[in-house]
């Protein structure tokens, strides 16, 4: 069976036919170029109006069929601008009316992934999907694709075009950028905001921007923007890969295109001995091919959709979407020797301080960073966790003792903690409420600890123990409490998604015997600044 796909999420109209044994027959685009500023969603919508009757007649003479040889329409539901959406589902919709032939709405992020799946053969990998509207670090995960990361603001894709924009370089920007990077001389210091797997991007474009006003060279400003960018990307990959321990990783999306991007991925997974897969770059951005296979996914586990059924959805989370198809890898990185553990951060070994048993934690030099960064990064992390760890106990919350520290080796030396990783004992409540309090205890002294994830709580009996505070820092705004509190609730839903809910009202409650503030309000707004965080669906 063939299946035409239509893609018009944003600003490129594309049509695609694959038959089911995932043959690409055709894969037709046409992009929107604005002649100022961004994408407009009205104009969006006007051109794919205008190229969709087009790119279909283009797409069936290269594939050398007829209309009537296709069996099945598929195309995105979303997520997306609104007008651009609705254009798109109007066209598929008189398509399968007209030739009494079923339809399927699909999920235009999980369509990256399948079609990286399809034509890199990888099997169950850790995704980066990296567009101009999106940014996500996703795995699978009890029958659904899990969002462990994302960014907290605008996608990576955004954030280039605007300071193309700004800098009078045109769009799309990031092209543009990639290539004034390739001539810079120097580096020059921006903004690095990782906040556990999650990332932030808008201060690093204000930065960028004010010190372009300022008469900062623009091929210095692209390359550092660049470097800085791609290096949050590939550490909160590495936070999530270290986290469900996938044996590959995908990089996927139109910003994945970018040769420094995917240089900086290979040599992350090379180091920690995985596969990395990168679909062709025809492949790369939105396309009607992948709608057109996603299609074919849908289709054959969930059955045709009803006319009714096929409304937009603009809000579209990757995490919505039931994937049948797919099945977890038994494979996963096997450590070595007296290696602990391999995280983001650091590697962590077993050793002995005095007679008595330790945790070495170094934080190796990362070969995707540059040095500059690199060694920022190291050497203040170092310090700035020695110093949380010593607050934290005196704030009442238990952390590792710690032995030795080395901020120039980036080396910290502390008390093994044998026990439970909280990741594993998620369905007591009471526990998560002894949780809920020793975060509580930690924002009340104005301790933020950064990594609140399953894997950085231990439990030793009905002792809680707090590690790993390399993202931490000291804080009293409500804002970065909220943001602490998010990164444990988005850990919790990516790997234990029916008992979060539950387990996080918990820790809330037990978080509200040590403050006033309306912290669940404050979590609230974060999320909704969030890229497609509440459903919105229409015709």
């Amino acid at each position: 069976m063939l299946c035409l796909g239509i893609e018009g999420t944003a600003e490129k109209t594309g049509v695609g036919i694959v038959d089911d044994s995932g043959r690409v027959l055709s894969l037709r685009g046409r992009p929107l170029i604005p002649e100022r500023g961004g994408i407009h969603p009205r104009e969006a919508a006007e051109h794919h109006a205008r190229w969709i009757p087009v790119l279909v007649e283009e797409a069936l003479e290269d594939a050398g069929v007829d209309m009537d040889e296709i069996g099945l329409i598929s195309f995105s539901r979303g997520p997306g601008l609104g007008p651009a959406l609705r254009t798109v589902a109007t066209a598929a919709r008189t398509l399968a009316i007209s030739l009494k032939i079923p339809i399927v709405g699909v999920n235009h992020c999980i369509g990256h992934i399948e079609i990286g799946r399809l034509t890199t053969g990888a099997s169950d990998p850790l995704s980066l999907y990296v567009s101009g509207g999106n940014t996500q670090v996703i795995a699978f995960n009890q029958g659904r694709y899990r969002v462990f990361g994302e960014t907290l603001d605008i996608a990576v894709g955004n954030m280039l075009d605007q300071f193309a924009r700004e800098a009078g370089l045109g769009h799309p920007g990031g092209p543009v950028i990639e290539g004034l990077a390739a001539k810079a001389s120097d580096y020059v210091e921006l903004p690095y905001s990782v906040k556990g797997m999650d990332i932030s991007f808008s201060g690093l474009l204000t930065a960028a921007i004010r010190k372009l006003e300022a008469g900062e060279k623009l091929e210095n400003l692209a390359y550092s923007l660049q470097e800085t960018a791609f290096s949050m990307l590939v550490e909160v990959s590495e936070r999530a890969l270290a986290y469900t321990e996938k044996g590959e990783v995908l990089l996927c999306g139109g910003v994945a295109v970018n040769r420094r991007l995917r240089e900086m991925m290979e040599t992350m997974c090379r180091e920690h001995g995985v596969d990395f897969h990168m679909p062709p770059p025809e492949y790369c951005g939105d396309n009607g091919a992948m709608i057109a296979w996603l299609g074919h996914l849908v289709h054959k586990h969930q059955g045709p959709q009803r006319i009714e059924e096929t409304s937009v959805v603009q809000r579209y989370r990757t995490d919505e979407v039931d994937v049948p198809w797919m099945r977890e890898s038994e494979h996963v990185v096997r450590l070595q020797g007296n290696l602990r553990a391999r995280g983001a951060e650091a590697n962590i070994y077993s050793g002995e301080w005095m007679g008595r048993p330790c945790i070495v934690k170094e934080r190796i030099s990362k070969g995707y960073r540059i040095p500059e960064i690199d060694h920022k990064l190291r050497s203040s992390r170092t310090r700035r966790e020695a110093r949380l760890i010593n607050q934290a106990k005196s704030a009442g919350v238990r952390t590792p003792i710690l032995f030795d520290v080395d901020t120039e080796k980036g080396t910290i030396i502390m008390e093994e903690i044998e026990g439970t990783r909280f990741r594993d004992a998620v369905e007591n409540k009471e526990i998560c409420s002894r949780i809920g309090e020793a975060t509580g205890k930690l924002h009340r002294a104005g301790i933020i600890h950064g990594d609140l994830t399953g894997s950085n709580i231990i439990l030793r009996g009905d002792e809680v123990v707090l590690i790993d505070f390399g993202l931490g820092m000291f804080s009293d705004e409500i804002e970065d409490m909220g943001v602490d509190l998010l990164v444990l609730k988005k850990s919790l839903e990516s790997t234990h998604y029916q008992l979060a809910s539950d387990c996080f009202r918990s820790v809330l409650d037990g978080y509200r015997k040590f403050t006033d503030a309306d912290i669940s309000s404050k979590i609230g707004e974060i999320e909704a600044r969030g890229r497609y965080t509440t459903r919105d669906r229409d015709g």
